[in-house]
């Protein structure tokens, strides 16, 4: 997976156990088409069954927008299935930790590509909106889950009913951004993130992920199992890690 491109509309590479997939159509706002969505959602089943990845980087080209989402031709045509919605549930299933790096504004889809990462940086100066009431469309349903989970309803109903236009001090107001930061430190905070990850036990990692989203959809069975923690303590990991502080 190594610096290697998986189609005309994205990149994708490999580093140390961090995959970065880049989007690249930035003349049409690093839009998505129907033809990217299976290398997108091959990429994401590669990282799902590999263990020794670390983390997933999802970026765009350019310095205006970050992406437009999924392309409104194929919304106006009918020539549209849920392959777009299922690589969106892939990708906020993913086992690994995701970072996106919004290196500009963010529309349509794009802002629930968004939504399915674990950390979402953005840039001074860039937007966002959710059109799906301005162009006559009912969103899917786990679109609107990730909103209302990640966002809270207020703002879900906010960003949705309207499609007004919300500014960057805004969008990490209301937690649509974990982080905002100046254009030129977009990179080495991303980067930041990505050894903080490489810092940590990974499987460890892995597991408070799955137990943090089940907590956060209120999955009673799921959020109060013991058996991850259990098994950490039991490990001899947590034994050489302390020891490791201790030195």
């Amino acid at each position: 997976m190594t610096n290697t491109s998986m189609a005309h509309g994205f990149s994708c590479s490999r580093h140390e156990g961090v995959v970065t997939i880049q989007l690249t159509r930035v003349e049409q706002h690093n839009r998505i088409d129907p033809a990217d969505l299976a290398g997108l959602r091959e990429t994401i089943a590669l990282i799902a069954s590999d263990e020794t990845a670390i983390a997933l980087v999802i970026t765009g080209t350019g310095a205006v927008t970050f992406s437009s989402g999924y392309t409104l031709s194929a919304l106006a045509e009918g020539n549209i299935d849920d392959s777009f919605e299922s690589f969106l549930n892939e990708l906020e299933a993913c086992p690994v930790p995701t970072v996106c790096a919004l290196n500009g504004s963010v529309y349509g889809g794009a802002t629930d590509l968004a939504l399915c990462c674990d950390v979402r940086i953005g840039v001074e100066g860039s937007r966002m909106f959710m059109p799906a009431a301005r162009i006559g469309l009912h969103y899917y349903p786990d679109g609107m889950r990730r909103y209302v989970r990640e966002l809270g309803l207020a703002q879900a109903k906010r960003l949705f009913l309207t499609g007004m236009t919300m500014d960057a001090p805004e969008m990490l107001r209301i937690g649509f951004l974990t982080e905002l930061v100046k254009p030129e430190e977009l990179v080495a905070r991303t980067a930041e993130y990505v050894d903080a990850l490489r810092a940590c036990e990974s499987n460890v990692v892995r597991s408070m992920k799955r137990q943090l989203t089940a907590i956060a959809e209120g999955d009673a069975s799921k959020a109060t199992d013991r058996t991850a923690y259990e098994r950490s303590l039991q490990s001899p990991v947590i034994a050489q890690r302390i020891k490791q502080r201790r030195s």
